[in-house]
Parts: structure tokens; sequence; C-alpha cells
């Protein structure tokens, strides 16, 4: 047999076996396919997020009125099982709503309008039982000026900015157009929603597929009425023991602070800071001491703590299946997209995120053997 040149003759037991160097030795990678969808993917999620920041003066809204809608359905449902039309009783829950809504702002806005009005006696007064602050204060600008002040001797002690307010003041000032959208969409989507059901469950041909569209929508319904129903009771509850410890210690308007507080609580995080900030602005300025004006603040920290750290946790996790890390990152993200009125929905979107993923990418948890 003639072997070319460059080329040698392979023995019988060379024949089976692979190459030192074939593919097959070689570890896995990521194959280009799976690249190129992992990209895509990445690409989506990055353009939805950039076109819900862009647009949230509609999306926020709208968003919004689908979830509040889904929460408000059931009453519906129970009103037009007593004879009232849907479209009717659409209508008469939103006017309900606005109503409560009204009544715990009017609590709010009369006694803040009538202390807006004392603004320059209010902190003429404030400034007087500051200055009990005013050796503190020097003798921390006179160790400033030891360890790194100035060669003009100017104290420099850094004085707070109040960067924050704008932006804060236009999340929670949407405008009057925001408003007519909420509100008009929140009407036709309680009104409509039974028909958006089944439009949805028949759009799939499959009887499976409808099966299951019709047990998400169910669970998403159900869930989201268990959770407005259960954080509007926990809130409920905050203003009235807010209430009653601002009556007790005898801080001025105790209605009033009792429902900014439950009203403040329904944005995590953010809401009972601005309260617990309130309760020492006032309490300093109704009692003669400052010792005294912390005391209702104190207490209602106090009471935040065990609300956001025990009760909640306790209620919401055991009753909707939370988990509290994904709480917090879905708070920091909607609180981040779409401000305080983000922070209200990222609970309730959380709920809808879970429902879907476990419906529609359900994973077989392998069993622990069992000792």
């Amino acid at each position: 047999m003639r072997v070319l040149p460059g080329e040698r003759l392979l023995s019988s037991q060379d024949q089976g076996t692979p190459l030192p160097d074939s593919r097959s030795d070689l570890p896995p990678v990521i194959r280009r396919a799976e690249f190129v969808a992992l990209s895509l993917a990445g690409l989506l999620v990055i353009s939805v997020v950039a076109v819900l920041y862009v647009g949230k003066p509609f999306f926020l809204p709208v968003v919004m009125a689908f979830v509040a809608g889904t929460m408000l359905s059931p009453a519906a449902t129970f009103l037009e099982k007593h004879r009232v039309p849907r479209a009717l009783g659409a209508v008469l829950i939103v006017i309900a709503v606005t109503a409560v809504v009204s009544f715990i702002l009017a609590l709010i806005v009369s006694p803040a309008t009538e202390w807006s009005t004392r603004l320059p006696e209010l902190g003429a007064q404030l400034k007087d039982k500051l200055h009990v602050f005013d050796r503190p204060l020097a003798l921390w600008q006179e160790l400033q000026s030891m360890v790194g002040g100035g060669s003009d001797g100017l104290p420099i002690f850094p004085t707070p900015k109040f960067e924050w307010v704008q932006p804060t003041l236009e999340f929670l000032t949407p405008t009057f157009t925001e408003f007519l959208l909420f509100f008009a969409t929140l009407i036709l989507f309680i009104a409509s929603w039974r028909d958006l059901r089944r439009a949805l469950i028949l759009t799939f041909g499959d009887h499976d597929a409808r099966l299951r569209t019709l047990r998400i929508l169910n669970e998403i319904e159900i869930h989201l009425g268990n959770y407005l129903l259960t954080v509007t009771l926990i809130n409920v509850g905050v203003g009235i023991a807010t209430g009653l410890v601002c009556a007790l210690t005898g801080m001025p308007n105790a209605a009033g602070l009792g429902a900014l507080a439950a009203a403040l609580n329904f944005i995590p995080i953010i809401g009972p800071v601005a309260m617990f900030v309130v309760l020492i602005g006032v309490g300093l300025l109704a009692f003669p001491t400052i010792g005294g004006g912390l005391v209702a603040a104190l207490a209602f920290g106090g009471l935040t703590f065990l609300e956001g750290h025990f009760v909640t946790p306790m209620i919401i996790g055991r009753r909707l299946a939370l988990n509290a890390l994904a709480v917090f990152l879905a708070l920091a993200f909607w609180t981040w997209l779409w401000g305080p009125m983000g922070a209200f929905l990222s609970s309730p979107l959380l709920i809808v995120a879970l429902i879907l993923k476990e419906h529609l990418l359900p994973t077989d948890e392998p069993q622990l053997p069992q000792g």
C-alpha cells in the first residue's frame, strides 16, 4: 500500500481511539444561538424599562388603573349579583373610593392650611426652642476648625441642602391629565373586566391554554384583592394607633395626624419616615420642651418598627407567600422608576409576576431523600 508524504498508516489499535485534539474532549461552551438569544432578551428588558421610564405620564396612571381595577372588581361582581348593572357599579365604586380618599385628605389639608398661614410665627418659635443646640454646634465648629478649618477662620460646618424637595413634589403632584386618564381607565376597566377576561381566555384555541389563562386571572384577582384588604386594614390600624398616641401625648389635631399616618403608610419606607419627621416638627412647635415634643414621634417610631418588621411581614408573607428580599428589590426598582406611586405598586406587580412565573414557567423541584 502506497503512503503519501505527510500521512501515516493507522494501526488496528489507533483506528478506534479519537485524536487528542478532538472536539469531544473540549469543555462545553455557550453556543452562538444561545448567546444571541440572551443578548436579545437583555436588550428587550432594557428597552422596556427605558420606555416605562420615559413614558411615565401615560404608563403610570394606566398601570395604576389596571391594578386598582383588578383589586376592586370583586366589589363590582358583588353589586352585579344584587342586580346592579356593572357599569353603574363601577361608577359607584369609584365615587365611594374617591369620597373616602377626599375625607382623609380633608382631615389632613385643613390643619396643614391653618399651620401654613402661621409659618413665620412657627419658624420663630422653632428657632427659639433649638437654641439648646447652639453650644454643641459651636463645639463642633471649633473641632472642625482645629482639624481641618480654612485659614480665614470661618466655620465650615456643613449646611443642610434641600435638593430632594422639588423631585418629591413632582412625584406627589401628578397633572390633571394623569388624574383624568386614571379615573377614566379605572371606570372602563371595572365595567368591562368580565368581557376582557372572556376575550383573553378565548384568544387561545387549545383547551389547556384556556384553562391555564382562567386560573392565572382568577389567582391574580384573588391575591390582589386580599393584598388590598390586608394592607388597608393594617394601615387603618396604624392610623388609629397614631391618632391615639397623639391624643394621649397632647398633640394638636390628633385625628388629622392619624389620617396622615394611615395615608403615608401605603408608601413603604418613604411614608413612615415622612410621618416621623412631621411628628417631630409638630411636637417641637406644640410643646414647650424638646423632650415633650419628641414623645409622640418616638412612640410612632416604635409602632412602625413593630408593624414593619413583625406584623406586615407575618401577615403578607404567610398569606401571599412573598419573599422579603423580593419585596425589597421590587420596592427599590419601582420607586426608582416611578417614585412613591411606583412604591405603592411594587408589591401588587410582584404578586402578578410571581403568579405568571408559577403558571408559565413551572419547575419540577427534586424531592429530598427521606431518611
